[in-house]
């Protein structure tokens, strides 16, 4: 029987008859946008992930693209970023109308290097040709960024920081979310992630009111806060006084039902999912590149990847043996036709090296030791086979 890459199906499975109990509630309610779910949600993410303010919204994406907007970041200015991630990362850039500028990664972790992040905005500072105003650290496949290092070199040049933790909501660094380093952390709930709804979704962790009131606005068309009328009388609803340009992002009321019934057993799943990594790691890092987590990290393991010299041959071995596995990311992003214009100082040699070797196992918290028994061993007898 094929092995399931993520099986979300075990997951719905456990949630049982409360999560169609919820699900049903919405539907019920008639208040499938902005409903009461979706305020419960926020704040149970915030108690969660140790921030003040959580604002819900349309998708990872545009949870990424808020806070730019928000801060007002525009035509000429820069904001530093990995290449090896998803392109989503980078694609808020453009939209707001500033050029990314792709940084390289470290080798054993594969997140953004704070030594070649602070070389890149100094090279960009001294072209004159970019205004920096904000980095975005990934959480690249769970694990938390090296985010002091990185918040060191962002204060030190005045930017903003933005922790992507779209792979990695949860994941904490010496005990504390990366919140506590950065400015703002955003997530995905799609589907695939660790902690996913049933469509699409994403949040915004901030810890300023003044900030997250401007998300709030931002979120539905730039419609007036509390903030925005005091002092003058609108007794109508705040989405038909518009202070600012805004977008659609609101998240479903459905979705957060769901959200909520999951974060009931987020920790536990996030527990599992360490046991799983750390059954990998004992099975294969004698045979494979087995990943490494920054020291004081916990990851969320959103994917277990290794490195492999031979990677078109294992994918061909495993596919044959019933073993689905993903190359995230096969093309960096700036290598992508559409990105290949925008700065790389100093180049991205680790980038471009990974993406050639890197690999990942299905990886869930519901994967039985029967099934990671299969996995390891079809690794390692195609690696002893072929040396």
């Amino acid at each position: 029987m094929p092995i399931p890459f993520i099986d979300l199906q075990a997951q719905r499975a456990r949630l049982g008859q409360p999560l169609e109990d919820a699900i049903l509630k919405v539907v019920r309610s008639g208040a499938y946008i902005m409903g009461p779910e979706i305020a419960q949600f926020e704040k149970a993410l915030g108690e969660f992930g140790e921030a003040p303010f959580v604002l819900s919204c349309g998708s990872g994406t545009e949870a990424l693209q808020l806070p730019l907007m928000a801060w007002g970041v525009g035509p000429g200015d820069a904001v530093f970023c990995p290449s090896f991630t998803f392109a989503a990362t980078a694609e808020v850039m453009p939209l707001v109308g500033a050029s990314p500028v792709f940084v390289d990664v470290l080798p054993d972790t594969f997140n953004l290097d704070p030594a070649k992040l602070d070389a890149a905005i100094a090279a960009v500072k001294a072209e004159g040709k970019l205004t920096p105003k904000a980095v975005i650290a990934v959480d690249l496949f769970g694990q938390p960024a090296d985010y002091p290092a990185i918040s060191a070199v962002a204060k030190k040049h005045g930017l903003k920081l933005i922790a992507d933790s779209a792979q990695g909501f949860g994941c904490t660094l010496h005990g504390r979310h990366p919140i506590h380093w950065a400015d703002v952390t955003t997530t995905s709930f799609f589907p695939a992630k660790p902690l996913g709804c049933y469509g699409d979704g994403g949040a915004v962790l901030s810890k300023d009111a003044g900030f997250h009131d401007l998300l709030v606005s931002l979120r539905v068309h730039g419609q007036a806060v509390k903030s925005d009328i005091e002092g003058r009388t609108f007794d109508h609803d705040p989405k038909y006084l518009n202070m600012r340009i805004g977008m659609n992002s609101r998240m479903d009321t459905i979705q957060a039902a769901v959200l909520l019934q999951k974060l009931t057993i987020f920790a536990d799943e996030i527990a599992a999912r360490n046991v799983v990594a750390d059954r990998y790691a004992a099975g294969l890092g004698d045979v494979v590149g087995a990943p490494k987590v920054i020291e004081g990290g916990v990851s969320v393991w959103a994917q277990y990847t290794i490195e492999t010299k031979d990677r078109d041959g294992l994918i061909g071995h495993l596919r044959e043996a019933g073993v689905p596995t993903a190359v995230y990311y096969p093309i960096p992003i700036h290598k992508q036709g559409v990105y290949s214009g925008y700065p790389t100082p100093g180049g991205l040699p680790v980038t471009e090296a990974k993406a050639e070797t890197v690999m990942s196992l299905p990886m869930h918290p519901y994967l039985t030791t029967d099934a990671q028994d299969q996995v390891i061993a079809a690794i390692r007898s195609y690696v002893k086979r072929n040396g």
